[in-house]
């Protein structure tokens, strides 16, 4: 794995694309290519599905969810001033029971 991030005193690795196609070569023996194609195809079905308005719930491992947040006022934290604060939508994502207790194990 190519990046890594801090977290306190270790180094937790990132797990990108290319990782993954690597995966799948090494694992199911698919040749490189067909291996990134594969990985991007089940990455452009996620993202559409949710660019549709729909959520994407993975068995096992989690939900990725879209929330409408609605207007609300912020405050800036120099001077105070409460500025409003557009609505929006976020992506959310919540891990599936199994994988939370994975997780905390």
């Amino acid at each position: 794995m190519a990046d890594s991030q801090t977290r306190g005193a270790r180094s937790v690795p990132t797990l990108t694309r290319a990782d993954l196609a690597d995966e799948l070569h090494q694992t199911i023996g698919l040749s490189r290519a067909e291996s990134a194609d594969l990985v991007e195809q089940v990455l452009d079905s996620i993202g559409a599905a949710l660019l549709e308005g729909g959520n994407v719930k993975l068995s096992s491992f989690g939900s990725f969810m879209l929330r409408k947040k609605g207007l609300r006022v912020g405050r800036n934290p120099k001077t105070g001033v409460e500025v409003p604060i557009q609505p929006r939508t976020v992506l959310t994502f919540r891990p599936s029971q199994q994988f939370r207790q994975k997780i905390n194990s």
